[in-house]
């Protein structure tokens, strides 16, 4: 980390306006208090509360680089609690330089229910990646593997991280799932995609489509945009895999 500690750079905030369902734009978000590097340098790390899960964790992003700017992305390290790798790539994204020319926004954990049961719903036992409103269908009964919730974006986590999402709009964002090993060409721009692939050493495929799916939803809804969704392999990635997929989302995020 560049200047700062990380227990003084990262505190929780609760946000005012994060109940808002409308109208929200990328400076509600900066209500947060700031950790700058030093007095004179813009870029900041910092911590703030998007949301609430069913069990009433908080769901925490962390910006990094500078407030001012309004490109950005967006790393999503946990949507399925019992896919866990892509956190420990983003706190190694945490851990790294601030980018200058953009801002990148990460959650750690959109499920963090799921992530303390080690099961892939939430706690309505929703899987979250169905339930987003791009052509949402129901989808089995609580507790399914793919159970898509009562009707689209019924589910806090899912609420919060549209909320985020339709905010900053993101020019890009990456989704980390697990264990197929794989970078998905999930719809955005396929050049962007095959980028991060030739980085990380996950190679392209174009994986299934589900209803429901939070990159589809994203690309339908922010035309231009890019999101997609990398498979992490099995298990914990090693140092070496960890520092290899922080560098490619930071240059393909640059």
């Amino acid at each position: 980390m560049t200047g700062v500690t990380r227990s003084a750079a990262l505190p929780l905030v609760a946000l005012a306006c994060i109940g808002c369902a409308h109208g929200l734009h990328q400076r509600s978000f900066r209500h947060a208090a700031y950790a700058r590097t030093d007095s004179a340098d813009p870029l900041v790390r910092k911590r703030v509360v998007i949301g609430r899960s069913v069990l009433g964790r908080p769901i925490t992003a962390v910006e990094l680089g500078d407030p001012d700017e309004r490109r950005s992305s967006l790393v999503v390290g946990v949507i399925h609690g019992d896919e866990p790798a892509g956190r420990a790539v983003v706190r190694r994204l945490e851990r790294g330089p601030l980018p200058r020319a953009a801002t990148l926004w990460i959650i750690e954990e959109l499920n963090p229910d799921g992530l303390a049961r080690h099961t892939r719903q939430n706690a309505h036992r929703v899987d979250l990646n169905r339930n987003f409103p791009r052509r949402w269908q129901p989808l089995g009964r609580p507790g399914d593997q793919q159970y898509s919730g009562p009707r689209p974006l019924s589910e806090p986590e899912s609420r919060a991280a549209s909320r985020l999402i339709l905010a900053l709009r993101p020019r890009i964002t990456v989704w980390f799932h697990q264990p197929l090993a794989v970078t998905d060409i999930s719809g955005g721009d396929a050049r962007i995609e095959r980028r991060f692939a030739a980085l990380s050493g996950l190679p392209p495929r174009r994986l299934t489509r589900y209803p429901g799916s939070a990159a589809s939803w994203e690309n339908h809804r922010l035309p231009g945009s890019t999101a997609f969704v990398v498979e992490l392999p099995r298990g914990r990635p090693p140092a070496s895999a960890l520092e290899r997929y922080a560098r490619a989302v930071r240059q393909v995020a640059a």
